[in-house]
């Protein structure tokens, strides 16, 4: 069984933002600004890949979506804090609707065809429990008897963490959700051609049958000020960490409240000129 997980990190799709532009150079030009990149950049190191290099399953990949134009000192960046996590494939992809650019590239890897497989979205903001691959594996193996007569199924973790992070240190608060791409994965059987991202997460459970389960907390959702979806997620209780959080996110995340300060610290720190 095939696990693939996707990220797409600055990719200038047409669409998929709720800032929109009117070219693909406007598009690009906003998110390639510097300020921007370094705030995904702090947040990709401290959240999203820890919790990857840190599976205990580590039979799985991990596709990062990227545009064919991201300037070169970001593209180094990107592939050298990448490089230590042989999960990760980098892959350059044209700007077309990210929908349709997602769903290309899961199928592009799954080959054709499609072996039955277990597929799952993260933001470049977010992190997975250390045994999330472990757990949907699992999970899916069994759910065997279901399986026979639903060719896809949904995997639902609905415990977890929202956070800010800053130099001072991480924020965050508990949370039960429904259905944020952050938690869940999607099954689906061998042959089938269609992906995690033909679906909104929101309505996954309107289109399959799903298993939810409340634990162990299995995500950390960011909230900062480049949030696409700032709108709709709008945390309540944001505090500073406690031992026991810090635990948590150590051991469970593999993320660690020190190394969060030093990388947000340095979007802080003066430039020198040149």
């Amino acid at each position: 069984m095939r696990v693939i997980g996707i990220c797409r990190f600055s990719y200038p799709a047409l669409g998929g933002f709720k800032r929109m532009h009117d070219t693909v150079a406007e598009r690009e030009a906003y998110l390639y600004a510097p300020a921007r990149m370094a705030l995904r950049f702090a947040h990709f190191e401290a959240l999203t890949l820890p919790s990857i290099a840190a599976q205990t399953d580590p039979d799985f990949t991990f596709l990062v979506i990227i545009g064919q134009n991201m300037p070169k000192p970001f593209l180094d960046r990107l592939h050298d804090i990448c490089a230590p996590i042989p999960q990760i494939k980098i892959v350059e992809w044209e700007p077309m609707k990210h929908r349709l650019a997602l769903q290309l590239a899961i199928q592009a890897e799954l080959g054709d065809p499609a072996p039955e497989s277990l597929q799952f979205r993260l933001d470049d903001d977010d992190a997975v429990g250390v045994d999330f691959i472990q757990q949907i594996r699992l999970i899916a193996r069994r759910s065997e008897r279901l399986r026979r007569r639903e060719p896809r199924m949904v995997i639902e973790f609905n415990t977890g963490y929202s956070a800010t992070l800053t130099k001072d240190g991480i924020l965050c608060e508990e949370v039960i959700s429904a259905f944020w791409a952050c938690g869940l994965a999607v099954y689906f059987a061998a042959g089938d051609r269609r992906t995690i991202m033909n679906y909104g997460h929101h309505k996954l459970h309107h289109e399959m049958p799903a298993l939810v389960t409340p634990r162990p907390p299995m995500y950390i959702r960011a909230k900062h000020t480049d949030n696409d979806s700032a709108a709709k997620f709008v945390p309540k209780g944001l505090a500073p960490m406690n031992d026991d959080q810090r635990r948590v996110f150590k051991h469970r995340f593999n993320v660690e409240e020190d190394a969060v300060k030093a990388l947000f610290a340095a979007l802080d720190a003066p430039r020198g000129k040149g």
